[in-house]
């Protein structure tokens, strides 16, 4: 078969486990995405905290960058939650995620020492990790054959949570003082409530309970797709290290004001937005690897031509890149879900805890690379670097 013909016809066969349950339950999966913003607002509010927590606990760079771990480390249970989620129905975990979460964050600002700071977000982490491992799949169960879709709506959801809580968490603090932002935990709590109501008819089982495998044989079957999408992964990470992490800190240090390079940062962003409703439907129709091969051919020619210009010309650019880098996430969890089907669950998490390890150590060593040749050299390296995993492609299984 040739390449290109390969790299369109990607989609499996529809499981016999969903027959009958083909049609996008819109209403369904758009409560589902809000679930996962308002979730994300809340695990969005550490960043602008933790100059705070610096001041008033006397805590050192690395103590403060240490709750970031607590925070997102329990990402690592999310392989055994899908696990579990394969077999029985979590749906109650997804419900009551973004209250848990909320009190969780929402008494930061109380906690009187590090350690009580640890444990609100070890808390917080944990169902942090439940959402993500359970929140995809019930979307995708109810996304039918526009699984890209779904999980773009899912992915839009989480974009605008990350967007959306630094701001409310500053202006909290601004009209509340910080002894007053558990009273945002309230937003949480109606919104568990609102889960609760719009999602109780909806089952939670997994679709195909009685044809999972156990988890050694499942882990040997995602070998062959797991293995190059991994590299992809890896790839793509640092291209998304440079532009999502060090994006305001590059165009400081090439001498734009605060305020422009603020800015260029939210451009990048929302166009990401964009790009992660669309690329997951377009995928629905045009194929996964082909909508994998686009971004992974345009974003780093793209970065390219954004290092060689200057000024007002960078913005249009970082339209089109936050367009097509932010894009491929949907794409990916599409894939794995689908190619899956009896361990959708297990697979997504295995996924997310994959992703969230490789995010960790790349954004390292991308900053390691600026600090030794500067941040512009070290983004044309991670340009170069995501053109590398365009041969991975051809190595994902057709089915």
């Amino acid at each position: 078969m040739p390449a290109t013909h390969a790299l369109v016809e990607d989609q499996p066969a529809v499981p016999r486990s969903q027959e009958g349950g083909q049609e996008f339950q819109a209403g369904h999966v758009v409560t589902i995405s809000v679930g996962h913003a308002v979730h994300d607002i809340y695990t969005a509010f550490l960043p602008s905290l933790l100059p705070v927590f610096i001041a008033n606990l006397s805590l050192s760079n690395a103590q403060a960058g240490l709750l970031t771990v607590f925070l997102q480390g329990p990402s690592l249970l999310q392989p055994f939650i899908g696990h579990l989620a394969d077999r029985v129905s979590l749906r109650a975990f997804f419900i009551l995620a973004p209250a848990v979460t909320g009190v969780m964050m929402s008494l930061l600002g109380l906690a009187p020492a590090y350690g009580l700071l640890a444990l609100l977000l070890v808390a917080a982490g944990i169902s942090s990790a439940s959402i993500h491992a359970i929140g995809p799949v019930i979307a995708g169960q109810l996304s039918g054959r526009k699984l890209g879709r779904g999980m773009g709506f899912w992915m839009v959801g989480g974009e605008l949570g990350r967007t959306l809580g630094p701001l409310v968490i500053v202006s909290a603090i601004q009209l509340l003082t910080l002894r007053g932002t558990p009273w945002l935990a309230l937003a949480g709590l109606l919104t568990s409530a609102f889960l609760y109501v719009q999602l109780r008819n909806v089952s939670g089982a997994p679709t195909a309970a009685e044809q999972s495998r156990p988890w050694r044989a499942a882990l040997k079957r995602m070998g062959p797709l797991l293995v190059p999408l991994t590299g992809i992964v890896v790839a793509r990470a640092f291209m998304l290290a440079a532009l999502t992490t060090y994006l305001p800190t590059f165009l400081s240090a090439e001498g734009a004001d605060l305020w422009y390079a603020g800015a260029a940062l939210s451009i990048l962003e929302g166009a990401g937005v964009v790009g992660a409703l669309l690329g997951g439907s377009i995928s629905d129709r045009w194929g996964r690897r082909l909508i994998l091969l686009i971004s992974l051919l345009t974003t780093p020619l793209l970065m390219l031509v954004f290092l060689a210009v200057e000024g007002w010309l960078q913005l249009p650019l970082l339209v089109i890149l936050g367009f097509t880098s932010l894009s491929t996430t949907p794409v990916i969890m599409a894939m794995v879900q689908e190619s899956f089907p009896e361990n959708r669950a297990l697979a997504n998490g295995l996924y997310m805890a994959l992703s969230f390890v490789i995010r960790s150590v790349i954004v390292v060593l991308v900053g390691g690379l600026g600090d030794w040749l500067g941040l512009r050299w070290s983004f044309t390296a991670c340009a170069v670097v995501t053109l590398l995993g365009l041969p991975l492609l051809f190595l994902l299984p057709e089915k």
